[in-house]
């Protein structure tokens, strides 16, 4: 058999842990980071060199990201006026005549069907005609919608299909 020596392969000495202590074992070839560290690593500088090009980019005002120009910043400045003070108070206002009756926002109580008034929840069905029916219910045929579908068809149709009308030819 040949030696390690002439094969050129040499086995490492002891394994190598991770640089940042996550438990697992890195390679020289990872900078001795474990594979999923590396991949963090390697994408945190994609993501710096995609910010840092476009502020770059929005800085200089170029439209291509593959300038690479200098980002000269200067000195801004900027005057600040007078602030205005707001107070607001929480406490009702005595000007009211009515500050002894508060109102509360209406609470809605269950959603029901409007033929049958039962209990339909977040399975109700709402119709072109505006009302909210059950499953048995839902149909236009079941619950005498008023909504007129025929018109609306027709309307959709004409709509989208308008009448295209020639120019008349000059008689010889």
């Amino acid at each position: 058999m040949e030696s390690h020596d002439e094969t050129g392969c040499q086995a490492p000495e002891r394994p190598i842990l991770c640089i940042n202590n996550c438990g697992f074992f890195g390679r020289a070839a990872t900078m001795n980071m474990c594979s999923k560290c590396f991949k963090d690593v390697v994408l945190k500088q994609e993501h710096a060199e995609l910010a840092a090009s476009s502020i770059g980019s929005i800085v200089n005002g170029s439209t291509s990201s593959n300038e690479k120009d200098p980002v000269i910043l200067g000195k801004v400045e900027e005057q600040a006026g007078p602030v205005e003070r707001k107070f607001f108070s929480t406490e009702p206002s005595s000007d009211s005549s009515s500050s002894n009756s508060f109102q509360m926002p209406v609470k809605e109580g269950p959603s029901r069907c409007t033929t049958c008034h039962k209990r339909v929840g977040l399975t109700g069905f709402n119709c072109n005609c505006g009302n909210l029916f059950c499953a048995s219910h839902r149909y236009s045929d079941k619950h005498d919608c008023p909504f007129d579908y025929r018109k609306t068809a027709r309307d959709a149709i004409a709509k989208a299909n308008p009448v295209v009308k020639a120019e008349k030819l000059d008689k010889i």
